[in-house]
């Protein structure tokens, strides 16, 4: 059975739309859904959370990141399958029915996601190589955009849309974790924040020895930085700080350094950003990187 796990902050339009797709979607493999809220203000989610007979709210009373969330809800559910979702995410219909078949099948796979859809259902970047100096390249330098949505940068194709293949992590917007497995590697570090949690996750199971794997048969239409374009600049030092967090804990020395030159370099050639921008990031980036 699966449990759903829906973290959602601030965006009541769109968790309404997430609880309709699941609600319309009816699976028998679902046991129960949790919407976890990381410290709304107001009472617009808990009103939408009302309206779906089928979901169960918990709540925190402040927001400690998409980490903290995911824990929570690990904690109010008791499926070994728990998928995970962003509020920004609407599951079409067998996707949740597919991706515990798939762990069903895959007595390996720690971690199983789906693939993601842009509104229009064209397909969204969703399984991706372990990050490295390239990312950093392709986000502060002026580098083509073909580049940068190449394998170079780490990203992996959807494959022939019929079977499920390996990757080193998935977008965390939406993906199902084995809960012996997440128990295994001590569910999620909540000292990310917000961004990389999944990334360090993906690289923890692997560690353990468990698969994780993208399913493409399963789809999830994802709209993406609703929640975090409220604020901009803040979570673009989050975004790099925990790139920093991550890196620092598995990246070499070496590797690092090229990090570290990679980013003093950026300013003189990027075209992308505005200078506040650029200094959250410099900032962020290197205290969280250490020596």
């Amino acid at each position: 059975m699966v449990s759903i796990v829906v973290v959602h902050w601030n965006t009541p339009e769109l968790l309404a739309a997430c609880l309709h797709s699941i609600s319309v979607s009816p699976s028998s493999s679902v046991r129960e859904v949790v919407v976890v809220d990381c410290g709304s203000p107001g009472i617009a989610h808990v009103e939408v959370v009302a309206g779906f007979p089928e979901a169960r709210l918990v709540e925190s009373s402040t927001n400690d990141g998409y980490a903290a969330g995911c824990n929570l809800g690990t904690n109010a559910t008791s499926s070994e399958i728990i998928f995970f979702l962003n509020a920004d995410t609407e599951v079409l219909p067998g996707a949740v029915d597919t991706i515990a078949d798939c762990f069903r099948v895959s007595s390996h796979a720690g971690l199983v996601a789906p693939l993601l859809l842009n509104r229009d259902r064209s397909i969204q970047s969703s399984g991706y190589r372990y990050p490295g100096v390239m990312n950093v390249i392709c986000d502060l330098w002026p580098v083509p955009g073909r580049i940068c949505a190449s394998g170079l940068n780490g990203r992996i194709g959807p494959g022939n849309r019929f079977h499920p293949y390996a990757i080193d992590y998935p977008l965390g917007a939406a993906l199902a974790v084995r809960r012996s497995a997440l128990e295994q590697v001590g569910g999620w570090d909540e000292s990310f924040g917000m961004y990389s949690e999944e990334i360090d996750l993906a690289k923890k199971l692997e560690k353990a020895g468990w698969l994780r794997l993208l399913e493409p048969r399963a789809e999830v239409i994802h709209h993406g930085g609703a929640s975090t374009s409220q604020r901009p600049l803040e979570m673009q030092a989050a975004l790099w700080r925990s790139r920093a967090i991550y890196h620092r804990r598995w990246s070499s020395r070496w590797r690092r350094a090229l990090f570290r030159a990679a980013l003093a370099a950026a300013p003189a050639f990027s075209t992308k950003d505005d200078a506040d921008t650029h200094a959250a990031i410099r900032s962020a980036f290197a205290a969280g990187l250490g020596s």
